[in-house]
């Protein structure tokens, strides 16, 4: 779904309604005790101008309705905080900051979004595990600018070819040029990217199969 461009307003950025101004980390509260143990922490503590924009904590997404309570948070596990704070930094050196569309993910609300798409092609198969974004170790991200969310050619989980990481048909040149701005940045970082959404990017370990993870988001 292309849900356009938002208005940003520079060190005070708005997207969706949400003010993004930047946190220190001593204002970023504690995750919770549950999220802690996992080794979660808030990617506002990493990325302090990250802009937080969870379409799963509102009804912009394929479902239709919020799968996270209000005042969810984008939580990663602590093995990505290095690596996104490099991807960070370099979209930053271009006057653009990194936008979370998600982050950890529970495992209830991953077989919920399966009930809803069982195509393992756009929706990954819930199993006795967890991996990639049930473990904090996957993203969704898109870049920012002072005008408000850059061109990629589709918006988030826009289940179309034109989804592809690679893909050129119905793609503009500037938009296949912004994704792999995004593309090179989060490599900076060691992330690599799923090949059937340019939005989605696997960190370090993220393939790997976990006892399933299902803490607060809050």
């Amino acid at each position: 779904m292309n849900l356009g461009r938002r208005i940003v307003v520079l060190c005070g950025m708005v997207i969706g309604g949400l003010a993004t101004a930047p946190l220190s980390a001593a204002q970023v509260p504690p995750v919770s005790d549950a999220a802690r143990a996992v080794g979660f922490v808030d990617v506002r503590s990493v990325v302090p101008d990250a802009v937080i924009d969870l379409r799963y904590a509102t009804a912009a997404n394929f479902v239709g309705v919020p799968l996270y309570p209000a005042g969810a948070r984008c939580l990663v596990h602590e093995s990505l905080a290095a690596g996104l704070r490099v991807a960070a930094a370099v979209v930053r050196r271009g006057g653009e900051r990194l936008v979370f569309w998600d982050c950890y993910r529970p495992h209830s609300v991953q077989v919920a979004m399966f009930e809803v798409v069982p195509n393992p092609a756009w929706v990954a198969r819930p199993g006795p595990y967890s991996k990639s974004h049930e473990t904090g170790r996957s993203v969704d991200v898109t870049l920012a600018d002072t005008t408000g969310l850059v061109d990629m050619g589709t918006g988030f989980d826009d289940f179309t070819p034109r989804s592809h990481a690679d893909a050129s048909d119905g793609v503009s040149p500037a938009a296949r040029a912004n994704r792999t701005r995004l593309r090179e940045a989060m490599a900076a970082g060691g992330f690599t990217v799923y090949s059937g959404e340019w939005w989605h990017f696997d960190g370090p370990g993220a393939a790997v199969q976990r006892p399933i993870v299902d803490v607060p988001v809050v």
